[in-house]
């Protein structure tokens, strides 16, 4: 059995067809971060992003939360640890994050339970996040005397500046509601339509040219970016023409003119 589908794995890395679902797998600690689960889910964001076969990536918790952020015993190891131990094993996690956000794949968080720390990283990385009611949020760190450093960039970019600043300092649990609210998730759905709700996405991502799907989050960040305007008309006008010109824009013009689906389509 390969590894990385062990029940006593920390992540279950599971396939059908052009979709990869890379699920938690550390029920009975609500899949809380440790060194190990953190390289495992980085190993698998690789192995995944140098796949051609995969279209989609599903990130998800086993058992009844999606991630409840940092393993207490691994807390525990690093505030006895070195200010360089700690050092290389934030950098650690800040690559996980960093892989996740910049996977050259369309990614879905299927939230549920709690989604803590770390976990509210993983979600603010996806491209599509779409939670339960249920699901309660936090960027507890303050509590502790801390502070989500690593996952920064990436949950201000998704709630903004000010919901930040707000969320940072206080370590206040929110519930489903307001996290769609302030734009960490996407959607609410009740939890019984939760799947059918992230299949729809993933139909959707599965009818869009794979190679368009795939930088569609390149774009959004070199657009949010670049800050000389002469750069930026030069760029998307270089991007668009490439994508005209290449085999995927060539059939997918082709296939709208000739009233038909797409051959990529029938490659699901």
């Amino acid at each position: 059995m390969n590894e990385a589908n062990d029940v006593s794995h920390p992540l279950l890395s599971l396939r059908d067809g052009p979709v990869a679902r890379l699920r938690l797998n550390r029920p009975e600690l609500h899949n809380a971060f440790d060194a190990r689960l953190i390289a495992a889910l980085t190993g698998a964001l690789s192995a995944v992003a140098a796949d051609p076969t995969v279209r989609v990536v599903v990130l998800e918790g086993a058992g009844a939360s999606f991630s409840a952020g940092a393993d207490l015993n691994w807390m525990r190891d690093m505030a006895s640890a070195s200010e360089e131990e700690n050092r290389t094993d934030s950098l650690a996690l800040a690559r996980l994050m960093r892989s996740l956000n910049e996977l050259p794949k369309p990614t879905i968080a299927r939230v549920h339970g709690a989604a803590f720390g770390g976990g509210v990283g993983l979600v603010a990385c996806c491209d599509i996040a779409i939670g339960a009611p249920e699901a309660k949020f936090g960027l507890t760190e303050s509590k502790l005397g801390l502070l989500p450093a690593v996952i920064s960039p990436y949950v201000i970019e998704a709630i903004g500046a000010r919901e930040a600043r707000r969320w940072f300092a206080t370590a206040e649990i929110f519930d489903a509601c307001t996290a769609a609210r302030i734009g960490l998730l996407h959607d609410v759905v009740p939890a019984e339509d939760l799947d059918s709700a992230i299949q729809r996405q993933v139909d959707l991502l599965l009818k869009a040219g794979p190679l368009a799907a795939a930088q569609a989050k390149e774009l959004v960040r070199r657009v949010a970016t670049q800050t000389d305007p002469a750069t930026l008309d030069a760029d998307n006008a270089e991007l668009i023409a490439r994508l005209r010109v290449s085999p995927e824009g060539q059939e997918g013009l082709g296939a709208f003119l000739d009233k038909r689906k797409p051959a990529w389509c029938d490659a699901k």
